[in-house]
């Protein structure tokens, strides 16, 4: 979809298993508009959700403002053929730009029906109760969903730059929150950039995993301790006769977070693969196994 590829059998695939919720971004390459075409091909615009993404930085510049909402997300709505987005989400923050300004817009295009809900991804905790206060004590609606990284590879680093991340010891109090408020997390990268994903073996040094993985994954989540927690799932996946990246996925699912994992294909059989990883059920003791700090 990012190159503008022909996608029908494999978005056909995804709604023939009940997979009825698309996400992309504005800085998706031209996968809004492949998404689009298919959706009005189809005509089962009412059958699905969308998300998309708008205000992501490019060239290291701020794009968290006014201005740049308005044009990505009505450049989103004509790619995508439709009249509204069902999940928008601000892709990455600026934490310099003041909230009240942002949230009055996004409540002018939600009163005018073009989204239907909103939330920031990779914003940080503080930034989404900040924004929902303004929120509360304007009478508007406030952020509703929200989009960091969660999974069992814990991110090392910040691959992207402005990024979040809820996996990890020191995001306790924020996996607490969310638990308790239970909004819902649609999280990225839970398979960890392809750490997770059966691409490379627990076997392989780290030198040789570099050669399968990309610069983003090799920077966030590719360590020594996420080749552990590899080892671990590559165990579990044999008891259970499963893949990797489903005990990754299921992993990430069976948070007591409201969870909803983020994930990409490029096959048929991936995907029934990630579908198969809703279904399987993993106990306190083998999510504690899996993710236990090295």
């Amino acid at each position: 979809m990012l190159n503008g590829e022909n996608t029908d059998e494999l978005l056909d695939a995804a709604i023939e298993q009940g997979i009825t919720v698309f996400d992309t971004a504005e800085n998706y390459g031209n996968s809004e508009k492949v998404l689009g075409d298919w959706v009005y091909r189809r005509g089962n615009r009412d059958k699905i959700a969308i998300i998309t993404k708008g205000c992501h930085p490019y060239d290291g510049k701020s794009r968290v403002n006014i201005d740049c909402l308005r044009h990505d997300l009505e450049q989103s709505l004509e790619r995508l053929k439709t009249d509204y987005i069902d999940m928008y989400f601000l892709h990455r923050d600026d934490v310099s730009m003041p909230v009240g300004p942002i949230m009055e817009t996004l409540n002018e295009y939600y009163d005018k029906g073009f989204i239907k809900s909103f939330g920031g991804s990779n914003w940080s905790l503080e930034r989404i109760i900040e924004a929902n206060e303004y929120a509360r004590e304007n009478g508007l609606k406030p952020m509703t969903v929200s989009s960091p990284n969660y999974g069992l590879c814990r991110q090392m680093r910040d691959p992207w730059g402005g990024g979040t991340t809820l996996t990890g010891d020191d995001n306790a109090a924020e996996r607490k929150w969310y638990e308790d408020n239970q909004m819902p997390v649609f999280a990225h990268s839970s398979v960890g950039r392809g750490v997770l994903s059966g691409k490379i073996k627990s076997t392989q040094t780290i030198e040789e995993a570099k050669k399968m993985l990309d610069e983003f994954a090799i920077k966030g989540f590719l360590s020594e301790e996420n080749m552990e927690r590899l080892k671990r799932a590559e165990e579990l996946a044999s008891a259970k006769k499963c893949s990797v990246s489903q005990i990754a996925l299921s992993w990430a699912l069976s948070s007591k977070m409201n969870v909803f994992t983020i994930v990409s294909c490029s096959s048929t059989k991936r995907l029934l693969e990630n579908v198969v990883a809703s279904d399987l059920e993993l106990t306190e003791d083998e999510r504690n196994y899996l993710y236990k700090e090295i």
